[in-house]
């Protein structure tokens, strides 16, 4: 493998646009301590209205420098994760993180002591207040929140002890091939041998794996309901009625957006029952299992695609997002935004970041498969969201929440994949590309609204004071799995341990917004390629907003309302119809 030095210059990402050297990075890392000292001057003076204005002007430049700080040290630490300065430099980086939220952190306290927010002189930074501003009737005296902060440490314990266990304790036995050899299964391992066409060793890495959870069952149940119970608390001090009430609520996110999504989903579950039985039916089982579910029922796709050829097809592919849109992604394409290949101590995977004030970055590993085509158009689709935020909006208002973070993304590749079916002369790639996006759909729309009903079920039976038990725990989970996925699939009992090895289980109720995200995006992608009458502009304005209004209403621009069903049912037809072209296709002569 190449070294970082031997990387051409054009296929890296040009960090200078930020930085021209690592000397102004320290210039202004001195820069941003003079202006937290600066802000601190303000504590106490914030009844004063240009008091309040000046401290959000330096609140402003706090966060401006912050950005572009955090972003350039850890990127240059990502190109290359051996590089002993850029080590160090990102370490200064989290440090200084660490640093701003306990210096800021009495702003937000004070802003909610206020007794208005109105005045003409606000007016720029009145989303902003208002986000705030909106809390003031969830937090309790001075002494109790005090307290409660206090507490906030021991309540993240469950949190920890998982991770730590989930991460650095567990050990499973290696997995087995069906020619009798071993494989080291871990946590990084298990999903690319269950994606194996080797039956083997997909039902040995999956009953290993779960044999251990299901030793640990007692420990890992105490620890969801010791996090599910902290959570229940401290949403009640502060006047919610649950935990999926709190956290929705510092989203913006109506609780019936949650249901309506779990709903919709139970209202719909025949598609993924029909789904499954084409899976069984194509890979030929007579009984499909549970460590059936990832491994591809495509041949494999051994076309390969130069980085050239998969700038030149993305853009292709978006076209119906119009001209301008297409500029700016040949802008990023030319002005080198995007860090291509792999190289020695690069990071993983793929992503997109970037600072206000200068244009998105990309990070990738391309090599040259589909599957990076794919993730080339996924990443530009979220910088240039970011793009549009960020040159429309002021600083404040430029974050837009993860509640929407995705559908640009997501767009992107429903337009691709669109694109792709329509010109694909090839029977094996339409397979296969059907098959990529239909799994989407399973893992993201199904299985992840699966997860949030277990939440919703868990959490409340919590808050109704009822303890978790294993037998609890597990039993819902299986009898989700059983719900969701329906009779063609033997629901093997050790999936009923699977609840307890999902992470995000100990942010709770977050996982839903992957599955709004997507329905989200494929509903607009659906309108683009039908040409619905002014969609391409009201997108745009979309991806404009940045956080200048709650998630719900900027998606409302597009025609999409989350509170209803519609915008589900719409993407859930678009997944019917990819399953009854893919069932056309396997049936041809």
């Amino acid at each position: 493998m190449i070294t970082r030095s031997q990387q051409k210059e054009e296929n890296t990402w040009k960090l200078e646009d930020i930085y021209e050297s690592d000397k102004e990075f320290e210039k202004e890392y001195q820069l941003i301590q003079n202006l937290l000292q600066e802000f601190q001057s303000y504590k106490g003076t914030l009844k004063n209205i240009d008091s309040l204005v000046q401290a959000l002007k330096t609140y402003e430049k706090i966060n401006y420098y912050f950005g572009r700080i955090y972003v350039y040290a850890n990127q240059r630490n990502h190109q290359d994760v051996g590089n002993s300065f850029y080590q160090k430099l990102s370490g200064q980086a989290q440090l200084l993180a660490v640093q701003l939220s306990q210096s800021t952190s009495w702003f937000e306290v004070e802003v909610l002591t206020l007794d208005s927010i109105e005045d003409e002189k606000l007016q720029p930074y009145h989303r902003f207040l208002e986000s705030i501003f909106r809390q003031k009737e969830h937090v309790r005296d001075e002494k109790t929140e005090e307290l409660l902060a206090k507490a906030s440490d021991l309540g993240s314990a469950a949190d920890s002890i998982y991770s730590m266990f989930n991460n650095a304790d567990i050990h499973f036995e290696d997995c087995i091939d069906e020619n009798g050899k071993e494989y080291p299964l871990s946590q990084g391992t298990f999903i690319s041998y269950l994606e194996s066409k080797d039956r083997t060793l997909r039902k040995s890495a999956f009953t290993h794996l779960y044999k251990v959870y299901a030793q640990f069952n007692n420990s890992l149940s105490a620890m969801y309901y010791a996090n599910a119970k902290q959570a229940d608390f401290f949403s009640k001090e502060h006047d919610f009625k649950n935990t999926l009430e709190k956290e929705l609520f510092y989203n913006e996110i109506p609780v019936h957006v949650y249901d309506n999504l779990i709903q919709t989903i139970h209202d719909h579950f025949e598609p993924m029952h029909h789904y499954v039985s084409l899976r069984k039916e194509i890979l030929g089982y007579e009984s499909l299992h549970m460590y059936d579910f990832y491994v591809s029922f495509a041949q494999n796709v051994d076309k390969q695609y130069t980085f050239e050829q998969a700038k030149e097809i993305v853009k292709e592919g978006l076209k119906p997002l119009g001209q301008d849109y297409i500029d700016l992604l040949q802008e990023g394409f030319d002005s080198r935004w995007i860090d291509v290949y792999e190289n020695k101590g690069k990071r993983t995977g793929a992503y997109s970041w970037g600072c206000y004030g200068c244009h998105p970055f990309v990070l990738l590993n391309y090599n040259n498969t589909l599957n990076d085509v794919f993730t080339l158009a996924h990443e530009m689709g979220h910088a240039l969201h970011t793009y549009y935020s960020n040159t429309n909006q002021s600083i404040l208002d430029s974050d837009y929440r993860i509640f929407v973070a995705e559908v640009a993304s997501t767009c992107n590749e429903s337009l691709l994949i669109h694109y792709l079916l329509e010109n694909s002369k090839d029977k094996q790639e339409k397979i296969y590309l059907m098959n990529y996006f239909l799994d989407q759909f399973k893992s993201t729309m199904y299985r992840q609204t699966m997860f949030a009903e277990f939440e919703k079920i868990t959490h409340n039976l919590v808050s109704q004071n009822e303890v978790l038990t294993p037998d609890i725990l597990n039993e819902t989970y299986l009898q989700l799995n059983k719900d969701y996925y329906g009779k063609d699939i033997e629901v093997d009992d050790e999936i009923q341990y699977e609840w307890s090895r999902i992470p995000h289980f100990y942010t709770p109720f977050y996982v839903y917004q992957y599955a709004t995200s997507f329905a989200a995006a494929i509903a607009i992608s659906e309108k683009i390629i039908h040409k619905e009458e002014g969609i391409v502009e009201n997108y745009k304005n979309f991806l404009k907003g940045g956080c200048s209004q709650d998630p719900i209403s900027l998606l409302k621009q597009c025609g999409i309302d989350m509170s209803k069903p519609d915008a589900i049912i719409q993407a859930l037809k678009t997944f019917e119809n990819y399953i009854e072209q893919l069932e056309e296709l396997i049936h041809e002569n």
